[in-house]
C-alpha cells in the first residue's frame, strides 16, 4: 500500500497531539518525575500487548539493538524534560518548541549521515524557528 505511510503519519499526529495534552493535564496534577513513571507503564502495557497479539520475533542484530537502547534512553530523558517544562509554562509554547526535534534529525543527517539539504529545505528550516520564535512571544 503506497499510501499506508500517510494513513499511519496521520494516526501518529492525532495520538501525539493526545500525547501532549494528556501530559500537561497529568503536570498540572503530579509531579513530572511521577507522570513519567506512569507514561512509561502505559507504553509498557502497548508494547507487552503488541508483542502478544501480533507474534513479533525480537531480531537480534547487536547494533541495531545498541541503537535501539540509546534511542530509547534519550526518547526517555526528553520525555522527562518535556514533562518537566509542561508543568512550568504553557503547552502550547512547550509543544511548539518541542515540535522543532526534527531538526536536530535533519542536520545529524546531514553532518553524519551525509544526506543533502536543499535550499528549499533550508528555508523551510528557517522558517519553522521563525515561527517558533514568533508563537512564543
Amino acid at each position: 500500500m503506497k499510501a499506508a505511510w500517510l494513513a499511519y503519519s496521520i494516526l501518529s499526529l492525532f495520538c501525539w497531539g493526545l500525547w501532549g495534552f494528556f501530559t500537561k493535564l497529568a503536570t498540572n496534577e503530579i509531579r513530572p518525575y511521577t507522570a513519567l513513571v506512569y507514561q512509561l507503564a502505559g507504553s509498557t502495557a502497548v508494547y507487552v500487548i503488541g508483542l502478544l497479539a501480533l507474534r513479533i520475533k525480537l531480531e537480534a542484530n547487536p547494533r541495531g539493538i545498541a541503537f535501539a537502547v540509546l534511542s530509547g534512553l534519550v526518547g526517555t530523558l526528553g520525555f522527562f524534560f518535556f514533562m518537566s517544562a509542561m508543568s512550568r509554562y504553557k503547552a502550547s509554547v512547550v509543544v511548539t518548541l518541542t515540535a522543532l526535534y526534527p531538526l536536530i534529525t535533519v542536520l545529524l543527517s546531514f553532518a553524519v549521515l551525509r544526506e543533502a539539504i536543499t535550499l528549499k529545505q533550508a528555508a523551510g528550516i528557517f522558517f519553522a524557528l521563525l515561527a517558533v520564535i514568533f508563537f512564543s512571544m
